[in-house]
Formats: C-alpha cells, structure tokens, sequence
C-alpha cells in the first residue's frame, strides 16, 4: 500500500476527471511491470494505491519516487513531501498526514516574509514541496527543494496553476492562442503544474490571458 504525496481536492466532475488522470499516470509509471494496482482516496484527498502482484515492491518504489510518501510515521534525518497547505507570518504549514510547520528561518529561500517568498517563487496551495523531518529542531525545507525553486528564477519564467490536470492546462493554453508561448506544461502534482514560458514571454501577460478560462490559482514566476 502506498499512499502518494498529491491531493485530490476538487470536487464533482473535475474530481473524477482527475482521478481518471491519476489512474492513467499510475498506469504510465508501472503498467509494464507485473502488478495490479486499486485507488482509492482517502478522507483526507491523499490518494491511496493497493498494489498486488510479483512486482508490487518494485511498483511502489517508482510511485514513491515519482508523487512521494504520506507515511504514518517520520523519521529523524530523513526527507519527505508535504503539500503546501497555508502560510503566515511564522511560515509554511505542509501537510504530510500531518501539519509539518516550517519556521520562516527555515525556509532558505532569501529575504522576505513567508508570503512575499511565496510570491516570489510562485507556490501555489497544495504544491508538493520536500522537507527534511528533524528530532530536536523545526523541520526545513529539503536542500534539492530549495535548488529547485532557486532555479526557477533563473529560467524564461513561469505560470504556475493549481486545481486542473496538465491535460486541462495544456488545452486551455492552446485554445486561447498562446501555443508559441510555453515550453511544456511540467506536471508538480497531480493538480498542480508548472507553464514552462518561452524566452520573451511575459508571465503576468499570459496569467491575464487565460486567468478567465482556469478556475484555479495562478501565480507567476518572473525571472
């Protein structure tokens, strides 16, 4: 049983559509390998995998590394992803089965208050973010997340979308004509992408074009 580091938040239509997805994705990642698996979503929207088969240990190895863990317990030392749930003026609050609290002088990531960072990088709520769990002092985000995020303000810039499927994204960007605009769409989480811009695209001029089409939250990341 895995239970992976993404959350199904939406409701209605847009919540089976993104199941479907999930199951599709699932089925990319092991569908060569001898497993079956079942989903199921938890009362708190973290997707949960049975697996059964030969290689179902070689199965939940690859979704571990591809979504992340939900784990029942944290060990000292050791990284895990939580999904960006709130932010005040003391930090991040992660949900990861659990709230994880992130002190702003944990956060690494330069100057700022917990939400002009947020600003800053883009993170949108329920992003899937890495952070390492430790026994006698605040957890911290992990150093490959704060490298990351680091270097999305060194690219062509960014729009990042919550609460729509890549599928969903790619489509509306193409609808509204901004084809030649973006890169790829990089899938963060289930629900969570990343438009990748084309050099001389103005992030804020695209997230004004197509704000109107995504019921979502858009935030942008200018290099």
């Amino acid at each position: 049983m895995v239970v992976l580091a993404t959350k199904l938040y939406v409701e209605g239509s847009a919540r089976e559509r993104a199941t479907d997805s999930l199951r599709s994705l699932i089925g990319n990642e092991i569908g060569e390998l001898d497993v079956a698996f079942d989903l199921s979503i938890r009362d708190d929207d973290f997707p949960e995998v049975a697996l059964e088969g030969e290689d179902a240990v070689v199965a939940g190895n690859v979704l571990r590394e591809e979504f992340g863990e939900i784990v029942p317990e944290l060990e000292p030392g050791e990284t895990y992803v939580g999904t960006l749930e709130s932010w005040n003026d003391e930090g991040f609050v992660l949900d990861a089965g659990r709230p994880i609290e992130i002190p702003a002088d944990e956060l690494g990531l330069g100057p700022g208050s917990p939400t002009q960072i947020r600003e800053r990088y883009g993170l949108i709520q329920h992003l899937p973010l890495r952070f390492l769990y430790r026994e006698d002092e605040p957890p911290r985000l992990a150093d490959e997340e704060r490298d990351r995020l680091y270097e999305w303000t060194r690219g062509d810039g960014r729009l990042n979308v919550n609460s729509a499927t890549r599928a969903e994204v790619r489509a509306t960007l193409n609808r509204a004509g901004h084809a030649q605009d973006y890169v790829t769409v990089e899938r963060l989480g289930l629900l969570e992408q990343s438009v990748i811009c084309t050099e001389g695209t103005d992030p804020p001029g695209l997230l004004a074009s197509v704000g109107e089409y995504l019921p979502a939250e858009l935030r942008c990341v200018v290099p």
